[in-house]
């Protein structure tokens, strides 16, 4: 419930940012944020119930194989930031490498990394792996939290989580958009907008294992 809370609160923040309005107009502006926020917590609340149940579906499972011992506490704790991290630096980071190899122009060449494959033609295939993984880990994730008794979707993973799967959906987006008259802004906005992406998170990957 946290993530989805921040995110609004943040954009709703950024909607009032404007150098021309007054401040008594921003503080209005603020006001009424505030109040559409507090109705987004309250809506969130209701998304908390439907993904808690979810997540109690499997949770006995996990709980049975971690009693019985075939779920040692470390693969509990770390497995799925382990596949997480697995799937952001191969996938990820080869698949963003790829797109980037598209706007410099080689993106009919063929690499050992595509496997017989042009890179045009692998760059979406990594991605949307990279895309489906990181959507089932997100479910591992809850449910594993959920195991070990803590609140999902309110801590600071969460919100990343929450952010970057929904930067990948816009990114999915905005191919659609190259054959366009904005095909140019939509192209730079992929390339940039997806290096954010891949970096966002393994930003919060060496913060989490760099010792403090």
């Amino acid at each position: 419930m946290r993530a989805v809370s921040v995110v609004a609160a943040f954009v709703a923040t950024l909607t009032c940012a404007d150098a021309f309005v007054s401040p008594t107009q921003m503080t209005s502006c603020v006001s009424r944020s505030r109040i559409n926020n507090d109705v987004s917590v309250t809506k969130s609340s209701s998304l908390l119930e439907p993904v808690q149940s979810y997540a109690d579906i499997w949770t006995p499972l996990f709980k049975s194989a971690s009693e019985s011992g075939l779920l040692p506490d470390f693969i509990l704790h770390w497995g799925h930031g382990a596949a997480m991290a697995t799937v952001l630096l191969s996938l990820g980071l080869v698949g963003a490498y790829m797109g980037w190899q598209i706007r410099f122009g080689n993106g009919e060449d063929v690499t050992p990394l595509t496997l017989g494959e042009t890179i045009r033609e692998a760059h979406p295939k990594l991605i949307g792996g990279a895309f489906f993984f990181f959507l089932l880990g997100g479910q591992g994730g809850l449910v594993l939290l959920n195991t070990q008794g803590q609140s999902i979707l309110e801590s600071p993973h969460a919100i990343t989580a929450a952010i970057s799967v929904a930067l990948l959906t816009i990114q999915a987006i905005l191919p659609k958009f190259f054959a366009t008259e904005n095909g140019t802004v939509a192209r730079d906005a992929h390339a940039y907008l997806g290096t954010a992406t891949m970096a966002y998170p393994a930003d919060e990957l060496r913060t989490r294992t760099t010792p403090q």
